[in-house]
């Protein structure tokens, strides 16, 4: 800011001393006041007047003239997006955020691209898929050009998860298949797996069952690997349904009871019931299909009473 100029290296602005300033200045240098007030603020947790701080920043930017101003415009609609992020208002954080992104990127600013990503990440949060998807189809290209394939695998990452929420499995195993790709490239082990746990989910859904079985196999082998027992059991429930999906019924059922003796084998208060009962639902499936009626209808009563809870 240029009031600090005349001030020497090692002097301290003070959070007092630019309430002070406030009234001492105008234009520019008055939005940047506010602008490094709602950072501070922002810093302690208080979202509320942070956000005030910040929307006044964004007027003075905007009635001012030049770059300078449209570069401190574009600050204060991400430190709007920001605090409204930190406040749970998502969509109005994702516009805040959309036009900062707007902003920078006219400027050809580097900082573009961080905050597009966070945009997606928002979009995606805020369950605006195809929006997210719009936004980080942007961010793959601009990350290839810049040949930083680790920020090209996680955006094409998050358009793949945007296009499952969506249904749109054919879209979503094309993104992850290209993600799965970059992240081999980098040796990212747990990202590759990651994208094989979510192919073999988009084929199962395709009814793909061979081809789910080999995906599902390889990310469960992976995640078994590095003992991270919580995606193990999200593999190891895609490999049931494939077993399923391509006909071989009985070794589905044993691979789906397997998973669930390893889930309730904890404490009662760790149980993921809603994904017990996914499993559960998937066995009493497979039970009819084989012929056993009756412990299928018994499962299904059960579960009536569990669902009952978690579903209200």
């Amino acid at each position: 800011m240029s009031d600090d100029e005349d001030m020497g290296p090692d002097e301290i602005v003070t959070e007092e001393m630019l309430w002070e300033r406030i009234p001492e200045v105008t234009g520019i240098d008055r939005a940047n006041t506010y602008y490094e007030l709602s950072a501070r603020i922002y810093a302690r947790g208080q979202y509320d007047e942070a956000l005030a701080l910040a929307e006044t920043a964004r007027d003075l930017y905007a009635e001012a003239d030049g770059n300078t101003s449209n570069d401190g415009l574009a600050q204060a609609y991400s430190a709007i997006g920001y605090n409204l992020n930190q406040l749970k208002r998502i969509n109005e954080a994702a516009d805040a955020m959309s036009k900062a992104v707007e902003l920078l990127r006219e400027s050809k600013s580097p900082l573009a691209i961080d905050l597009a990503c966070t945009l997606g990440d928002w979009w995606y949060g805020s369950k605006n898929y195809q929006k997210a998807i719009e936004c980080m189809q942007e961010c793959v290209q601009e990350h290839l050009v810049e040949g930083d394939d680790s920020g090209a695998a996680n955006d094409l990452h998050l358009i793949g998860c945007s296009y499952r929420e969506l249904k749109e499995f054919t879209a979503a195993l094309e993104a992850f298949r290209e993600a799965r790709i970059l992240f081999k490239k980098l040796k990212e082990v747990i990202n590759v797996a990651r994208c094989d746990l979510k192919i073999a989910f988009c084929l199962n859904a395709g009814g793909d069952g061979e081809g789910a079985l080999h995906a599902a196999q390889k990310a469960s082998d992976v995640f078994a690997t590095a003992h991270d027992h919580k995606r193990e059991m999200f593999a190891q429930m895609e490999l049931g349904k494939a077993y399923i999906n391509s006909g071989q019924l009985e070794e589905g059922y044993v691979t789906l009871n397997k998973l669930l003796a390893s889930m309730t084998s904890d404490q009662l208060e760790n149980h993921d019931f809603e994904f017990i009962v996914e499993i559960e639902e998937k066995m009493a499936e497979v039970l009819k299909l084989l012929g056993r009626e009756e412990e299928a209808i018994e499962i299904e009563r059960r579960l009536a009473s569990v669902k009952e809870v978690i579903e209200d």
